[in-house]
């Protein structure tokens, strides 16, 4: 999702570096970019000359240090609560006091992310919806010490980008996840059951609920194993018997068939 967000910023004029440890990422995120804005031209969305200026205006690195001179930073990295502590205590001492560390995470709370700077009051979530460039909601999440000030820069540049902010507490899943991942599980657990197929499943959801995707689809384009760490975040966070994995999520996970991106998941690609 971080191209995605790249992408969104670009587009809105602003100067973007966008950082990854790996050159291979960095690479992947630049054609992802290109290859999205160039669909936006053809659809209408976006003028040729815009997307020119926009790819201008993205910069990338594998330089974390370079980040120094950021006016705000958005994370969205993997959803690993370890890794994200390490790289906001490392942003933490990087960027100048006052500006904004956001997390782009769908579960993990922002209080405990918070707590690994000096700066608890401007750290929030700034969760995104995939794909970023098309979907309109950005969920602002306030930590335990959250500044309104800085829920309300958030606030304006998610406008900017043309994007609706939904403010949520800091909760296992927020909002969007704690509705959206039991109905996925849900889905697991009746193909496991053997109450329909794969198929047969995502129509119902389709055709009789109006969803554009089934959730089985839909969570092979997650990420099934983005799916099974938020689901693990809900249920460790609320100890509630209904939030516990499908094990047949788990199985498919652990098989590394995690849907879209690695070409396998519930269904193949």
């Amino acid at each position: 999702m971080g191209s995605g967000i790249a992408q969104v910023f670009a587009q809105a004029g602003c100067n973007v570096l966008l950082h990854d440890t790996a050159p291979a990422a960095l690479e992947r995120a630049r054609q992802s970019i290109e290859r999205s804005t160039e669909k936006l031209v053809q659809k209408g969305a976006l003028t040729a000359d815009a997307r020119v200026q926009a790819l201008g205006r993205i910069v990338t690195t594998g330089d974390l240090a370079d980040l120094a001179a950021a006016d705000f930073v958005v994370e969205a990295i993997v959803e690993d609560v370890g890794a994200k502590t390490e790289l906001f205590r490392r942003l933490d001492g990087l960027v100048r006091p006052g500006v904004v560390l956001a997390s782009n995470t769908s579960s993990i709370s922002i209080t405990t992310l918070a707590a690994a700077t000096s700066r608890p009051g401007r750290v929030l979530g700034m969760h995104f919806m995939n794909p970023v460039p098309l979907m309109k909601l950005v969920e602002l999440i306030r930590g335990q010490a959250t500044e309104d000030d800085a829920v309300q820069q958030a606030r304006t540049l998610t406008e900017a980008l043309g994007k609706v902010a939904v403010e949520a507490q800091d909760y296992p899943g927020f909002i969007a996840n704690r509705i959206l991942m039991p109905m996925i599980n849900e889905a697991f657990f009746a193909l496991m059951e053997g109450v329909g197929t794969r198929e047969a499943i995502d129509t119902v959801m389709k055709l009789g609920m109006n969803h554009p995707m089934g959730p089985l689809t839909l969570a092979d384009f997650i990420g099934l194993d983005v799916c099974l760490a938020i689901l693990d975040v809900l249920y460790e966070g609320f100890g509630d018997p209904k939030y516990r994995a499908c094990p047949l999520l788990r199985r498919l996970v652990a098989a590394g068939h995690l849907g879209r991106k690695t070409g396998r998941g519930v269904y193949e690609y």
